[in-house]
C-alpha cells in the first residue's frame, strides 16, 4: 500500500514532541521487569546480532534483562505484527530493518501501517551494500558495467537475498537510474544467493558489506562501488555509485521500535540510553565490523528518516512492479 507524504509528516511532526530528558515518575520507574526486543528475522545474521548487542547494553545500564526474541515470517511482518499488537508500555520493542519501510509499498495488504503503529525511537544504523561481479564480468568500473550491461541487455544476472530486500530495491534502483538491464534472480536469503554469485552463476550482486567482503579479500568477486553517499572506511579506494550516477544512494537502515502509544517518557528514556550505546568506542567499532556507522539522534529524526526512506523506496518498487510473493 501507498501512504500518503501528508500522513507521513504528520507522524513525523508528532514525534517531535517527544522529550529527550527523562524525567517523569515513567521514566524513572520504568523497567520493573524484563523487556522483549522482538527481531524480525532469524537468528544468526547482522540483525540478529545487532539486537542482542543492543538488549546487551540496555540490560546493564536499565537493571532487567532486554531479551532477544526472533520472530521471522513474511519479510519481517510477522515480528513486526507482534509489536504492533503488544501492550504500548515499553515491555516490547521491535528492531526495526529496512524490509520494514520497503514492505509499506511491496504488501498490497498488511494487517498494520508501520508509521501510524510503531513509534521510532530512534536510528541506530545504516549500513552500505557493496555493487559487486564475478570476475567474469569484464567491467572494472561503475561506467564500464554500465557500457558492458547495455551492450549485453537481459545477459545479466542479478542475485538477491529475496523479493523487496535491501539488497534488491538497492540493485533495482541503479536499473531505474541507469536503464540498464538485468535480471533479478531472488534467493531464499543471502547464503545461497553468495554461492551461486561466487560460482559464477550470477554475474553480479548488492550484498551487505560485512557479508562480501571476505569475498573481495579472497579475489572471488569484484567490488566496483559502494552504495551509500560517502566512501566506506573499510574499502577507501572503492567509490561511490553515486559519483558516477548522480542521486544514487542506498543502505540497509536499522533502528528501534515501540507500539504506538507508548508513552513519550519511555520513549525518550530509551532514546537516550541507546544515544549512550552509539556513543560507546566499543559500540561503534562493533558496528563498523556489521559494516555500518553508527547513527542516533532524536525521535523526531528518526521519524524524519522513515519518511524519507519509505517514500524513496516506494518509487522504485514502483518503477521494478515488485510484489511480496
Amino acid at each position: 500500500m501507498t501512504l500518503a507524504r501528508r500522513q507521513f509528516l504528520h507522524l513525523a511532526a508528532a514525534a517531535t514532541a517527544f522529550p529527550l530528558s527523562a524525567g517523569s515518575a515513567a521514566a524513572e520507574s520504568y523497567p520493573t521487569r524484563p523487556v522483549r526486543i522482538i527481531v524480525p528475522v532469524a537468528a544468526g545474521g547482522a540483525t540478529d546480532i545487532l539486537g542482542r548487542l543492543l538488549a546487551q547494553w540496555l540490560t546493564e545500564r536499565m537493571g532487567q534483562p532486554y531479551v532477544v526474541e526472533n520472530r521471522p515470517g513474511a519479510g519481517g511482518n510477522v515480528g513486526t505484527e507482534a509489536v504492533v499488537r503488544a501492550a504500548p508500555d515499553g515491555y516490547t520493542l521491535l528492531l526495526i530493518q529496512a524490509g520494514n519501510l520497503i514492505n509499506t509499498s511491496l504488501y498490497q495488504k498488511l494487517n498494520f501501517n508501520f508509521p501510524r503503529d510503531i513509534t521510532t525511537v530512534i536510528a541506530i544504523s545504516r549500513p552500505s551494500f557493496l555493487m559487486a561481479v564475478h570476475p567474469s564480468v569484464p567491467a572494472r568500473t561503475v561506467p564500464e558495467f554500465i557500457t558492458y550491461a547495455k551492450a549485453n541487455p537481459g545477459k545479466i544476472n542479478m542475485a538477491s537475498a529475496g523479493v523487496g530486500t535491501g539488497n534488491h530495491v538497492a540493485g533495482e534502483m541503479f536499473k531505474m537510474l541507469t536503464g540498464v538491464q538485468m535480471v533479478h534472480v531472488p534467493y531464499r536469503g543471502a547464503g545461497p544467493a553468495f554461492v551461486d554469485l561466487v560460482s559464477g552463476q550470477m554475474q553480479m550482486m548488492f550484498g551487505s558489506m560485512p557479508s562480501m567482503i571476505q569475498y573481495v579479500r579472497q579475489g572471488t568477486l569484484r567490488p566496483l562501488a559502494v552504495t551509500t553517499r560517502v566512501r566506506s572506511d573499510v574499502l577507501p579506494d572503492v567509490p561511490t555509485i553515486g559519483e558516477t550516477v548522480p542521486g544514487y544512494e542506498a543502505s540497509d537502515f536499522y533502528g528501534l521500535g515501540a507500539p504506538a502509544g507508548t508513552p513519550p517518557e519511555i520513549i525518550a528514556r530509551l532514546n537516550e540510553e541507546t544515544n549512550k550505546w552509539l556513543n560507546d568506542p566499543a559500540a561503534k567499532a562493533r558496528l563498523a565490523d556489521l559494516g555500518g556507522m553508527a547513527a542516533g539522534g532524536s525521535p523526531a529524526d528518526a521519524a524524519r528518516l522513515v519518511v524519507e526512506e519509505t517514500e524513496k523506496w516506494a518509487k522504485v518498487v514502483e518503477f521494478a512492479g515488485a510484489k511480496a510473493d
